[in-house]
Parts: structure tokens; sequence; C-alpha cells
């Protein structure tokens, strides 16, 4: 595995029980299988080499994320969240062969939420994505659970109502892809502050390299800060470790290993501080919100 070191020292004091909301876990191969219909091939980044990130980080608490290598066979994350029972929670990947049974077994091991990626295939149909939403969310509105989306501004402006009649609270990964060099004043922005104002979302500001085109992502910092503003007991924060996604531009290759990125992790815990503003909203930030929106005790 290519290591992700933090370089940078902390700028602030890191508050008690913080938690990274977005990471995913990468066990053997051969004992987990990925999807063939994946569409890259991960690097190895095991449970071991998380747990070393968040003591790094002075992070008390995960919420590990089904990645896309495995489609919907969500063993690699089960088995990783019976090891972490009172520091971690999950995000879980279903299909329409998920029975209930398995979602009781998924909450028992503390997952929270399901997620619908559709950025990581290139699906950007509003009306596909609505019924992916609709459906996912009528599977485990009974467990409490949310439902994680990962897509983009332009899909989700069209989801606003269909988002407003959902029996779940929906999160949205890593910023809404918003192009941070766009700012606050991006087409479908707006329409997102509304769904916070209303408290229907949550927003990661997560792997904010993901949406800058700056080394120091500081181009983010008008898009965290809109977000804090309108509702800052909406937004949590994740490290996307151990930083997966291909370069702008790069096509991704299934039969090759693809690298992880190098990310300052703490870096980016400093930005975050910065964002915020003051010891108060942090503490929401990475305390109190993931606490509320992953049923943390």
């Amino acid at each position: 595995m290519q290591q992700n070191t933090s370089q940078t020292e902390p700028t602030f004091s890191i508050p008690v029980n913080a938690c990274d909301c977005h990471t995913h876990v990468f066990e053997n191969p051969a004992i987990y299988p990925l999807s063939r219909k994946r569409t890259y091939t991960p690097d190895s980044a095991p449970l071991e080499a998380l747990l070393v990130h968040l003591k790094k980080c002075g992070l008390a608490r995960v919420v590990l994320v089904q990645p896309s290598p495995y489609g919907s066979d969500n063993t690699c994350l089960l088995d990783a969240l019976r090891r972490i029972p009172k520091s971690g929670r999950g995000v879980a990947v279903i299909d329409r062969n998920t029975t209930n049974t398995q979602l009781q077994e998924m909450h028992e091991c503390g997952v929270r939420g399901v997620r619908v990626n559709l950025q990581t295939q290139g699906i950007n149909d509003p009306s596909y994505a609505a019924r992916k939403l609709e459906w996912a969310s009528s599977r485990v509105a009974a467990w409490g659970w949310h439902v994680q989306l990962f897509t983009n501004l332009p899909v989700l402006e069209q989801l606003h109502d269909v988002i407003l009649g959902l029996p779940t609270d929906v999160v949205v990964d890593h910023f809404a892809h918003a192009q941070a060099q766009q700012g606050p004043q991006q087409t479908g922005f707006p329409m997102l502050l509304d769904l916070m104002t209303r408290g229907k979302i949550w927003v990661k500001v997560s792997a904010a390299q993901r949406i800058s085109v700056l080394p120091d992502c500081a181009d983010a910092g008008p898009i965290a800060r809109a977000f804090i503003a309108a509702n800052p007991d909406r937004v949590i924060w994740g490290s996307d470790w151990p930083h997966p996604g291909a370069k702008p531009g790069q096509p991704r290759n299934p039969d090759q290993i693809e690298p992880f990125n190098l990310v300052d992790d703490m870096q980016a815990l400093n930005r975050l501080a910065d964002w915020a503003g003051s010891n108060q909203t942090l503490k929401k930030i990475l305390v109190d919100n993931p606490r509320t929106c992953y049923g943390f005790n």
C-alpha cells in the first residue's frame, strides 16, 4: 500500500470524539473478491492502516463507506465494523437481492446509511437518479438510515422535490461535486443550500482535492463556508482515506492497480478549522453532527 502520511502539524486542538465520516477499507482480494463490474482496481488499504491514520489525526470515530469496487458485496465492510463496534459506523450498498434479514444484520454491525453512487459510474440522468433514490430510501427507512448520494450539482438540482418527499434524510458526498472555482453562485448551489436550511440533507465537506484546481484547495473555502453558513448542524467532514480517485483526464483501467492519491489529511483538518471559524462550530462538524447522523453513543 502507498502510504498517505500527514506531514502538517495541527493548528488547533482536536475535539474529543472527533469523527472522520468518509473512509474506505480495501482488504486482501483473495479473501474479499472485487466486483467484475468495477471501474478501477484499488491498492491495499486494510483496517489496521486506517486505524493508524485516525491515530495520527487525533480522531476517535470513523465511518466506513462501501467503495464501488466491491459492488453490493458488503462483506469486507461488515467484517471491519465488527472489529470496531464502539468507534465505527458504516454506509453500505444494496441491490434488489438484499433481504430485510441482511439489512438487520448490517444495522447490528453499525451500518446507518446506504449509498447511491452515480458519479463513479458517470450516470447523469435525473430520472434514473430519482428512481434509485426513491427505491433506496423506501428500503432503509424502517431502520432509520439515511441515503448517501454521490452525484453532481446539475443532477441534484433536478432532485430537489424528490429529496423533499423522501422518508429518509440524504447525505451528499464530497461538496456535492460543486466546482470550487465557480463559487457559491454556480448553477444548482442555491437549491442545495435550501435543502440544507430545511434540514433535509447533510453535506460532507470531504476530499476538497476532488473539486479544487489549487494545490492547497484554497478555492474550496467559499463553498465550504457557504454550507456552514446555511446550516452548521448539517455539515460533516471526511478525509476520503485512503484517497482513491483517478486524476483528471486519466482513464481508469480495472486491469491495473490504481495507486491512491497522496493527500495530507492533517492539512485538510486545518483547513476545516479555518472554514468553521470557531471552536463551537468545529465541534459541531467533527463531533456533534456525526453523532446525530450516524448514531454514535
